[in-house]
């Protein structure tokens, strides 16, 4: 089957979009529009279905994705030379769109079930640095094990360093050092970890003790910390690293993955190398499958607040209740203000990489990142690196870089990552497994070995969302239950955890 030339997404709009590249001066049909292309639409691209004049809106999705900036013809190419984004504010409509979600719990996968209760798709050990200054010899114990030095222990995916390039230099109070203690705590007591080991210098402001105080109890042996300058120095402490390891792998070993019903999978949502097929393809079939999770009593977490902007009326809709809108409202304003205290402005994204596989606006953007939370109810929203909580769809508040973003949904207690991508991000993430969702089959078999499943199906084989959404949460449910991902396959994920900085760096 062949994808017609042009898609419109909604009999509203403006702009339709290519499904491949139009030469200028080709006769070109969709909907009730025929006519000819005025200028080369690139794949991903938009063209004029009527003329429009000087700072009308422009619709797609049918919503507003910005308003035009010079004239356009009817079969234009309209892009960032004629469409800016305006300043069109749309009604909330707080909760009039939200709907309780009946569970039915009949999926299941094969997960670790720790003492916690907790359920784990991944089973390593985690060498955590307080401080940058301690970063190395967690590298350094981690990498005692790589090779075969795991062979006696099959059940036990890897050691992994978990380092940064903060803990000092910073506030001993407020925000920056909260919430760097809010992510490291989140990843010691994430349930893909069996063991722990933290690793400090000694004279950091964030010091070892409150971190190690405030984590959950975990059995015996499969919690330490060492201090560099109280082991007598590097070599020392990597030793006794090393061996504090040895001794968690019996225990960590000794796990058995158990079918589990599927409301125990948290799932984090991301995109990036984001294209003008990503609202049509890969996202609405993450949102699908978003859908089927939540319908299960599981969790998903939507993030990347400056990606939301323009579309969270999308999600204000949906809102649970008035607290959890207004709170999801509030963090636009923050980043509203942050912004712009720092001289910028909330359409810097999207990237030059987006701006080419055809996204013009971040509303244009937003609208398409909102189609991967589906369409159930807005049930909470945290703040970075807080416990995704209660079940069901979930918003977090992070910044739209993809490492930054993926960091504190790990830390949220995110079990899988879900990343869709239209340029070809080869986004990899330990402890947490991470499928990559192509929007378009080229992309899909341009870069076979590192994409996980291909949306482009929608577009070229007549698959409905609904059957892509299904096929992929399928997906999801054998990744949870220990399938490799084509990231882990490579070994990818070790120096993916980026956490969000505040703060003065002094």
């Amino acid at each position: 089957m062949t994808a017609p030339a042009l898609i419109l997404l909604n009999p509203a709009d403006s702009v339709a979009v290519a499904t491949r590249e139009i030469a200028a001066g080709s006769p070109v049909q969709v909907g009730d529009f025929t006519g000819v292309a005025r200028d080369a639409i690139p794949s991903g691209h938009k063209i004029a279905l009527r003329a429009l004049d000087l700072g009308a809106p422009v619709l797609k999705y049918g919503q507003v994705i910005g308003s035009v900036t010079q004239p356009i013809e009817a079969g234009a190419h309209v892009h960032v030379h004629n469409l800016g984004m305006g300043d069109a504010r749309l009604d909330e409509a707080i909760g009039g769109a939200y709907q309780p979600t009946t569970v039915t719990e009949d999926a299941t996968f094969q997960g670790i079930v720790r003492s916690s209760g907790k359920v784990g798709t991944r089973n390593y050990i985690g060498v955590i640095a307080s401080v940058n200054c301690s970063a190395t010899v967690c590298r350094y114990i981690a990498e005692a094990f790589k090779g075969d030095a795991l062979a006696e222990f099959p059940n036990v995916d890897g050691v992994v360093a978990i380092t940064h390039g903060s803990g000092c230099g910073m506030s001993g109070s407020g925000e920056g050092l909260a919430i760097l203690r809010r992510t490291l705590r989140g990843y010691a007591d994430h349930p893909n970890f069996a063991g722990i080991l933290l690793i400090g210098l000694g004279c950091e402001v964030n010091q070892l003790a409150p971190l190690a105080d405030s984590l959950a109890p975990r059995p015996e042996g499969l919690l330490a910390r060492l201090t560099i300058q109280d082991e007598g120095g590097t070599r020392e402490t990597v030793e006794r690293g090393v061996a504090l390891v040895k001794a968690m792998l019996p225990a960590a070993n000794a796990v058995t993955r158990q079918t589990v019903p599927a409301r125990h999978l948290t799932v984090g949502l991301q995109c990036g190398g984001s294209d003008g097929y990503s609202g049509i393809t890969a996202n609405p079939a993450l949102g699908a499958a978003v859908d089927l999770l939540v319908r299960q009593g599981g969790t998903a977490i939507l993030s990347e607040t400056p990606e939301i902007y323009g579309a969270e009326h999308l999600l204000t809709a949906r809102a649970a209740s008035p607290a959890i809108a207004d709170k999801l409202l509030g963090q636009i304003r923050w980043w509203e203000d942050y912004t712009r205290m720092h001289k910028g402005d909330m359409n810097n994204n999207p990237s030059p990489g987006n701006k080419a596989g055809g996204i013009t606006t971040i509303l244009e953007k937003s609208l398409g990142a909102v189609a991967k939370a589906g369409g159930t109810g807005l049930m909470g929203v945290v703040d970075y690196a807080e416990p995704a909580a209660p079940q069901g769809l979930v918003f977090m508040d992070t910044p739209g870089y993809d490492p930054v973003s993926a960091t504190g949904q790990v830390a949220g207690g995110a079990t899988l990552i879900c990343f869709t991508t239209g340029r070809g991000s080869t986004y990899g993430c330990k402890p947490t497994p991470s499928l990559k969702l192509a929007t378009n089959s080229a992309l899909f078999r341009r870069m076979s070995l590192d994409m996980d499943f291909n949306a482009g199906i929608i577009l070229d084989d007549g698959v409905s969302v609904a059957e892509a959404g299904a096929a992929l949460f399928q997906l999801m449910l054998d990744t949870a239950s220990g399938a490799p991902t084509r990231s882990e396959a490579h070994g990818m994920g070790d120096n993916e955890f980026v956490p969000w900085q505040l703060g003065a760096v002094m």
